[in-house]
């Protein structure tokens, strides 16, 4: 009789045993517990922890309640201005009623990826191209607010849905580098005439205070000497000022011609370069007629610096 007893206890207790770990449920901290009991949602949600349910009439579905990361497929379409492009984008979002996602929603993690399909499309319909590549920001609150709005009803919250890339085709890059090179040609040239304006401003400035202190144009040219002397160069350039060589013009233009007289200047005949004129004048008693007997009879000596044939060459040399 003891051991029959003994032996039920024993049968009981690993009855016992087998229905609590059958019946025994732990829910994690980030988990919350639908339990459905004979087809029927029972309550609330079990809350984190420990838990017990009946075995075989009891179900128990756990459901994530952390924060979901969900790529979005890339879509091809057509915006408004005709480019086709192909963007994809990345969709956050996190369950925020464990009852109506598993209630009311099949798989919540399916539709809400097939929401944010069919809104990615309806996007790019609705958009321009400069809109999908500088204004994004726009275009995600708009994208956010058309998948949210079907996954309230879920349990769902989509905290944010973000385009992560736009493809364009190779022809509309090609254009779109050109657009961009030919912008970037006509703002730097607008720079440039720009500066050339203000140079030319204080230049004329400069030149106001040059002419009014002539002294600060050979200063100017000073300093220039300086600068161009400090490199270690063989070849020094000196500048040479415009007006200098218009003086000299000026001076060389208002000089009298040679054989020209000036004004107030007696006429003198012309001299001849082979005959210069004596610096002696003739003795007194002397006529200057060449053919007197004075001069006949005194002639010039050889190799006087006078006479022609001291400078002729001798035969005996």
């Amino acid at each position: 009789m003891l051991e029959e007893l003994l032996a039920a206890g024993i049968a009981a207790g690993s009855a016992g045993l087998v229905y609590f770990a059958a019946a025994a449920r732990i829910v994690r901290q980030y988990e919350r517990g639908v339990v459905l009991r004979l087809g029927r949602l029972l309550g609330e949600p079990r809350p984190p922890g420990f838990t017990m349910i009946i075995p075989g009439i009891d179900k128990l579905q756990k459901v994530n309640m952390q924060i979901v990361t969900m790529p979005v497929p890339a879509q091809e379409g057509i915006t408004r201005d005709n480019v086709t492009v192909r963007v994809d984008a990345v969709v956050y979002f996190k369950v925020i009623d464990a009852a109506n996602a598993v209630i009311r929603v099949e798989d919540y993690r399916f539709a809400v990826s097939q929401m944010a399909q069919t809104s990615l499309r309806s996007i790019i319909g609705k958009s321009d191209l400069d809109d999908l590549l500088s204004n994004r920001e726009k275009l995600n609150q708009g994208l956010e607010l058309m998948i949210d709005s079907p996954a309230v009803g879920w349990g769902v919250q989509v905290d944010r849905v973000e385009i992560k890339d736009v493809s364009l085709p190779e022809t509309m890059k090609r254009s779109m580098a050109r657009q961009a090179e030919a912008d970037r040609e006509r703002r730097a040239r607008i720079i440039n005439a720009d500066a050339e304006l203000q140079a030319s401003k204080k230049l004329s400035q400069a030149a106001g205070v040059m002419a009014e202190q002539p002294a600060a144009l050979q200063l100017r040219l000073l300093q220039t000497v300086v600068a161009v002397a400090a490199e270690k160069n063989s070849t020094l350039v000196l500048p040479f000022p415009v007006e200098l060589l218009r003086f000299l013009e000026r001076a060389q233009q208002g000089a009298p011609a040679l054989g020209e007289r000036g004004p107030g200047e007696p006429a003198t005949p012309p001299q001849s370069a082979t005959a210069p004129p004596s610096a002696t004048p003739p003795p007194p008693g002397s006529s200057g007629d060449p053919s007197s007997p004075e001069s006949a009879e005194s002639p010039e000596p050889f190799g006087s610096p006078g006479s022609p044939e001291s400078h002729a060459p001798r035969d005996d040399q």
